[in-house]
């Protein structure tokens, strides 16, 4: 596993904020087993259980709990870890939690990002940084339209208007601080990812856990926009995405420090909720779901229609999806049934898991694979 991603990954020293989430726990798995010694800086696993808690991470990697808002704290962590790649994912990632706490999501989404790159702007160690956003950064015309990298940013919720800004300010300083050195040094991306599903998600009004909690309580599944059209994609996607991007960034910063788009194929990865949610149910092996209506849909907004346009970094990485949503969906159910059942070891599934999406890719010569 260690000569993927052109090996750079080895013995290299990660800082990763976020890593108790779901998706930064996916990521910091990966990456221990690419052979980097990961520092965390997170705070507390976001819900409980978590997939941090349940495969003990923290005992792989040196933990750090730490707010991405205490400058103070961050800042004396990196400086003594002296990280050679930071991938930032802390942030507040839910749309409705962005009605309920709002300067809080920009206070972290926004700000908390200008922490990270106050910090990497006066370092010579950090060789490059991966920001994560969101695919709701578009301004979203609600139209029958693949979104690329050159359409406008906005957000109608605070939590896409917090990503949208987030790019505008990482774009600022790639200008000002990066960019204008006579010879790059250090490469600065983000990633705009589709909607993300795997085993070892808890959050709160996302759709597959909720679908998860119903279906293990024997209950209905409540669907608030069943003709809702989102790119969803397994969560190994955006990370082996993130992972190549930083590797090219390493070899090539000006070249490759940009902004990228990771969904899934055109073709096949739009998808409605009513045609998702049936599929986890078939893999399940049981349940229903309804429509169902709450108070706060009038005034909380959220997009129907999303749909992104991956082009770029098809062209210019070479980088393709792997799996489809069937396999997608099949991981994630498997993943939680045998958490609930307990009947396997999660920690060899979720390995598993990982090999097995490396192995596919191999198949289907991914360049990131070789």
């Amino acid at each position: 596993m260690n000569k993927l991603f052109s090996n750079v990954f080895k013995n290299k020293t990660v800082f990763l904020t976020g890593h108790t989430g779901f998706i930064g726990s996916w990521l910091t798995i990966w990456l221990t087993k690419l052979g980097a010694n990961v520092i965390g800086y997170s705070l507390k696993p976001p819900s409980d259980p978590s997939m941090f808690d349940v495969l003990q991470i923290k005992k792989s990697i040196i933990h750090i709990h730490g707010d991405i808002n205490n400058k103070k704290l961050l800042e004396k962590k990196i400086l003594e870890h002296k990280p050679n790649f930071l991938f930032h994912l802390a942030a507040q990632s839910l749309v409705r939690e962005s009605y309920e706490n709002t300067k809080n999501t920009f206070q972290t989404n926004v700000m908390g990002t200008v922490n990270i790159l106050e910090i990497v702007k006066q370092v010579k160690f950090i060789k490059n940084v991966i920001i994560m956003t969101s695919d709701k950064s578009y301004e979203n015309c609600e139209k029958i339209k693949f979104y690329n990298e050159e359409d406008p940013l906005g957000g109608n919720d605070p939590y896409s208007a917090s990503k949208g800004a987030t790019e505008i300010i990482v774009n600022s300083y790639r200008k000002s601080f990066f960019e204008n050195e006579k010879k790059q040094k250090i490469g600065l991306s983000t990633i705009r990812a589709g909607n993300v599903i795997g085993g070892g998600d808890w959050a709160k009004n996302r759709i597959i856990p909720d679908c998860i909690q119903a279906l293990k309580s024997k209950k209905p599944i409540h669907i608030r926009n069943p003709n809702s059209t989102r790119p969803f994609q397994f969560v190994l996607e955006p990370i082996s995405a993130m992972l190549w991007i930083s590797a090219n960034m390493y070899k090539n910063p000006k070249l490759f420090s940009s902004a990228w788009n990771v969904g899934p194929d055109k073709k096949t990865g739009k998808v409605k909720i009513k045609t998702l949610v049936p599929k986890i149910i078939k893999e399940w092996g049981n349940g229903h779901w309804i429509i169902k209506v709450d108070k706060t849909q009038k005034t909380h907004h959220e997009s129907q229609t999303l749909m992104l346009d991956s082009s770029k970094i098809k062209n210019m990485l070479k980088w393709n999806p792997t799996l489809s949503i069937n396999d997608a969906i099949k991981n994630t159910t498997d993943w939680y049934k045998a958490y609930y059942e307990k009947s396997n070891n999660i920690e060899e599934l979720t390995l598993k898991q990982i090999e097995e999406y490396i192995k596919k890719a191999k198949e289907l010569n991914m360049v990131w694979s070789k």
